[in-house]
């Protein structure tokens, strides 16, 4: 006799599928789980109406928590949190809360939409008194419900106006380029992280920076990768190195990607102008030492931080700031091959 399984459990129904079956706001659905005011009878009942049919169950540590009872935690959601770059925000953030007497609850997500709203519906459980997102790729204008200040960090959003802190990637692009054209390279590869906002602007200033000096872009040098991680850009750099005119310069526009470019070079004995966006551990360590565009990564979580707790304190209640850091090239050596040594070097 065949033997049985149950079938497989259902993913945990959310305040968003709440939200989307009562056909209200996010925020809405928040009050109403929570106890709170201000939601019309005929409202309150669509949403409970929701909740039962679809079994929803509020977040054991809101439930903890008194209706009304004033929130000292701040929630941040972004990727990976092994990425010293996602790393850095966070412990900065961390230090500009506590200083605060604030906590931050961590929701950690890496480019995976509707991850991402799980995380944010939790959270906004939880009563948190703002929220700083990375966010992904996808629509976010289910956030204008929320109930709480929202400060994106690194990249806008769609679908809502909110505050954003982020880096000058296009400024830095450019800032990469001009270096790498100043010392007489003509044919740069750029290595792209796949469709990210960073990386998108960060190849605009690529192209700005050809566009002033007068030269022309090979598109195909501009490389698209199927994944933003240091093997697919090894396996990129290999083939680009290995065509029969390749390029004496390599722009990589994530700190991953640069490791993913010096490994291949290694192994090729090819030793093209190299610079990097984003620092990174022991750059300045290596036999040639990296050249970076770098800016401060722990500014973006210390601005975030403090912007988020004005808007939840009601310090701040200016219309939706946009807070853009400066880049700055950083010299090492690995930059400033010139195109005539990138090729002697080829030809030995």
């Amino acid at each position: 006799m065949a033997e049985t399984f149950p079938p497989p459990a259902t993913a945990r129904p959310t305040m968003i599928d709440v939200a989307r079956r009562a056909g209200v706001g996010l925020g809405t659905v928040s009050r109403v789980v929570n106890g709170g005011h201000g939601v019309r009878d005929e409202t309150a009942q669509r949403v409970r109406t929701a909740i039962d049919e679809l079994g929803f169950q509020r977040n054991e540590v809101a439930r903890a928590l008194r209706p009304g009872k004033k929130s000292s935690s701040l929630a941040l959601v972004l990727g990976d949190l092994t990425n010293p770059f996602y790393a850095s925000i966070a412990k900065a953030s961390l230090e500009v809360a506590g200083q605060s007497g604030f906590a931050v609850v961590l929701g950690s997500v890496d480019e995976d939409p509707e991850g991402e709203k799980r995380a944010i519906q939790e959270l906004v459980s939880r009563q948190v008194a703002g929220l700083m997102i990375v966010p992904d790729q996808g629509d976010h204008s289910f956030l204008a419900g929320a109930g709480v200040p929202v400060v994106f960090v690194d990249r806008p959003a769609t679908g809502i106006d909110a505050d954003i802190v982020m880096v000058d990637n296009e400024g830095g692009g450019r800032l990469a380029t001009e270096h790498l054209l100043e010392q007489g390279h003509r044919r740069i590869a750029i290595l792209l992280a796949p469709s990210y906002y960073t990386t998108g602007r960060r190849l605009r200033g690529y192209r700005r920076a050809h566009r002033a000096a007068d030269v022309d872009v090979d598109e195909s040098l501009v490389v698209q990768l199927p994944e933003g991680n240091a093997e697919a850009a090894e396996k990129a750099t290999r083939e680009v190195m290995l065509r029969p005119d390749p390029p004496t310069a390599i722009f990589a526009s994530t700190n991953f990607l640069t490791e993913g470019v010096l490994r291949a070079l290694r192994e090729l004995d090819r030793e093209p102008a190299v610079v990097g966006f984003d620092d990174f551990r022991l750059a300045d360590m290596l036999p040639t030492p990296v050249t970076v565009v770098a800016s401060d990564i722990a500014e973006l979580g210390r601005s975030a931080a403090r912007l988020l707790l004005d808007r939840a304190s009601g310090a701040d209640t200016r219309p939706p700031q946009r807070i853009v850091l400066p880049c700055a090239l950083i010299q090492r050596g690995s930059g400033e091959r010139t195109r005539d040594s990138a090729a002697k070097r080829k030809s030995r």
